[in-house]
């Protein structure tokens, strides 16, 4: 395992200047000490493609950036990589987690690159390195030839040694109500109905099946930012659908807001869940105070509604933002709960 303060020092003293992210849990304690670090600026990024673009600019200003994401991750950077990177010979450092699968898993979004990701990689034109997690110096070499070479270097598990954030970058929720109360609410005000609740990946579906048993859920397990989308399909299909997403998502692949609003005789309901990080991730905050989230919905064609009492509102697409707190972890769903491809399948 490598000591993370020493490679963020060792990454400065050879001149890296940004860390362009979007978080994963195997690379946590890097991030960590990055944002503790001042010498050295962390960058959250609404998607991976927009952190390889960023990263593409700095490089080509005369900075030294880092870019790390998760391996499900890299495939929104394939258009960035393909048509900006390779054909504009830009190079830089991209750490990718590499994610493990075992069968009976309901982590199905990694079942496909657990085992096909370097086959991804050599199709994007590169070649791939596996991150030495006990030599230091052998270790930041490997990033130095990834900086200058198209080569893309593989992050296992449990390579960086723990890091807790400093207290100036903590998160205090302490004033809001935790998820599980108004999922508890959802649970019981659409108990037996017909409604279909899709829930973004992460621990928004965890809680979902947790403490909503009795309600008709799709636990969407990968494809971030994708969870409205996937509910607009199904309304369009004629379904009541409510879609439970989290700031993180919502800022993924805004599109879908655009495109959805287009639609008004319809019923689907997008209520966003902001406890302001990615939990499931380890709980990296997602600088988006900037963000009106209610203001974008409404640009993009979606009703704001205050409450759940606005839920039953029938033709319109609705937009509720509510900001709440962590709970405890909750259980993965079990596979027969996550694998299924029938909205009409009772979970």
């Amino acid at each position: 395992m490598l000591d993370s303060v020493k490679f963020v020092n060792n990454l400065i003293k050879e001149g890296y200047t940004h860390l362009c992210v979007v978080p994963c849990s195997f690379a946590k304690n890097l991030i960590n000490e990055v944002i503790n670090n001042e010498q050295i600026e962390y960058v959250p990024s609404a998607s991976e493609a927009v952190a390889c673009s960023i990263a593409s600019g700095l490089k080509m200003a005369g900075k030294k950036p880092i870019v790390i994401v998760q391996s499900s991750g890299i495939t929104n950077m394939g258009s960035c990589i393909t048509s900006l990177l390779k054909p504009y010979d830009i190079t830089f450092p991209i750490m990718v987690s590499w994610r493990t699968y075992k069968d009976g898993d309901s982590e199905i979004q990694h079942q496909h690159l657990a085992t096909k990701l370097p086959n991804l990689i050599e199709a994007y034109g590169y070649e791939h390195i596996i991150l030495d997690n006990e030599n230091i110096d052998n270790a930041i070499s490997q990033i130095n030839l990834c900086d200058n070479t198209s080569t893309i270097c593989l992050i296992k598990k449990d390579s960086f040694s723990k890091v807790e954030l400093e207290e100036q970058h903590k998160l205090d929720l302490s004033k809001y109500k935790p998820r599980s109360e108004f999922l508890k609410l959802l649970n019981q005000k659409f108990k037996d109905s017909d409604t279909l609740f899709i829930g973004t990946t992460g621990n928004t579906s965890r809680e979902m099946h947790s403490f909503m048993p009795d309600t008709n859920n799709f636990y969407m397990a990968g494809n971030m930012g994708g969870a409205l989308s996937l509910g607009l399909g199904a309304s369009m299909a004629g379904k009541k659908v409510i879609v439970l997403g989290g700031d993180a998502e919502f800022v993924m692949h805004m599109g879908g807001l655009t495109t959805a609003g287009r639609y008004k005789d319809i019923d689907l309901t997008y209520i966003l869940f902001d406890n302001e990080q990615n939990k499931s991730t380890g709980g990296q905050n997602t600088y988006q105070n900037h963000i009106n989230y209610n203001k974008i919905a409404k640009a993009s064609g979606l009703n704001i509604i205050d409450d759940f009492d606005d839920l039953s509102k029938k033709n319109s697409i609705n937009f509720l933002h509510i900001k709440c707190s962590l709970d405890e972890e909750t259980p993965r769903p079990p596979i027969d709960a996550v694998k299924v491809n029938n909205f009409d399948t009772k979970r």
